[in-house]
């Protein structure tokens, strides 16, 4: 397969990507999206530049990374590349080629354009300006070796032989993808300054080596939304000194009204309506205990947590579990004049953290 078609297909599969999958609302996560750590793999093709023909001296590659985004616009990571270099010697009579290993550790400074502006806050794709700075180790340069010591005479003059330390600089274009929570895709290019002589030529200038890998990173150590709930201030009577101890009055007592009530919570996931098969069996339970009492009313109220998503969502998913569920009681054979629909949004977190306040309370009393 020929490189740039490679390079085809990469790219008509990220933009496949694109379009294939929903964005996720910030608001809806139950975590914040920042900061966060990963781990990253990538592979891909590798070149350097010089006056030999750069199609023929392309070479596969790979790198690993462990780093973090701090926040939506600036992160680091510790990034290895390496695998093997080619180089080429054209000669009137035949053409020689050579190659050998290396490796680069890197420091890079990533900083993600689209962090930004703020009105793509929650777009899945990141596009990353990376920069940095690191120590390139190569060895086994033996072929050009070889090349000086079978023809009797020295076409490579600048070869090296053992290990030669380089400096690494690097400036590349990164984007990568959010697929979830935990798994994200990527492609970059990377233009890597090097000390002369790398490729066993002397240009009186930095060698520059060319990499670009497309690969996947997992990202790890979210921090979870935290809601802090409201300062509940409870009520006092005030006591009258003034007021006549020995006062008796002839107002009766009156006797609480005795009645029978159940309830149930029909709790739901982050961001769903729809009631969860799990908690069908509640709702199967009420409709049975209001059979068995025929003048019972029920009430159905819809909640939302406060420590996601936005007032108006929350507004609506509460609403929407209350009907679904008060949908389901009258499926089940209950008359809709004995049921009352309410909604509290995130105004009201009946159990105070977020993932039980995600929930439509049902009360059913017979007086």
């Amino acid at each position: 397969m020929k490189v740039k078609n490679f390079y085809a297909i990469m790219l008509m599969a990220l933009c496949v990507s694109l379009t294939a999958s929903a964005q996720v609302e910030e608001d809806d996560l139950d975590y914040k999206p920042y900061p966060y750590m990963f781990i990253g793999l990538q592979g891909g093709m590798q070149t350097t530049l010089t006056n030999y023909p750069q199609s023929d001296i392309i070479t596969g590659t790979a790198s690993a990374s462990f780093g973090a985004m701090f926040s939506r616009a600036f992160g680091a990571r510790f990034h290895v590349n390496g695998a093997w270099c080619k180089g080429g010697l054209a000669q009137p009579e035949r053409d020689y080629r050579y190659d050998y290993n290396y490796v680069t550790a890197n420091i890079d400074l990533m900083v993600n354009v689209l962090g930004f502006i703020s009105s793509l806050k929650n777009f899945p794709l990141s596009t990353n300006i990376i920069a940095g700075i690191g120590l390139n180790t190569a060895w086994n340069n033996d072929d050009a070796g070889y090349i000086n010591n079978s023809l009797g005479k020295t076409l490579l003059t600048d070869a090296w032989t053992g290990t030669k330390f380089s400096h690494n600089l690097r400036v590349g274009l990164m984007l990568d993808y959010r697929i979830n929570k935990h798994w994200s895709m990527n492609i970059e290019a990377d233009a890597n300054s090097l000390h002369d002589r790398f490729n066993s030529k002397r240009s009186d200038c930095d060698d520059w080596q060319i990499t670009a890998q497309v690969g996947v990173a997992y990202r790890f150590g979210y921090k979870k939304r935290t809601y802090t709930e409201p300062v509940v201030v409870p009520y006092v009577e005030e006591f009258d000194e003034n007021r006549d101890a020995d006062v008796v009055t002839d107002a009766p007592v009156v006797q609480p009204t005795k009645y029978e009530q159940m309830q149930k919570d029909i709790f739901f996931k982050i961001g769903k309506t729809e009631v969860d098969d799990g908690e069908l069996s509640k709702i199967e339970d009420v409709i049975a205990w209001m059979k068995s009492h025929p003048t019972a009313t029920a009430s159905v109220t819809g909640h939302a947590d406060a420590g996601t998503g936005t007032a108006e969502k929350n507004a609506v998913y509460a609403r929407g579990r209350a009907e679904n569920v008060a949908k389901a009681i009258i499926d089940g054979g209950i008359d809709a004049s004995r049921l009352k629909v309410d909604s509290k949004g995130d105004t009201v977190m009946p159990y105070g953290d977020n993932e039980k306040s995600r929930v439509a309370i049902i009360v059913a009393e017979e007086k």
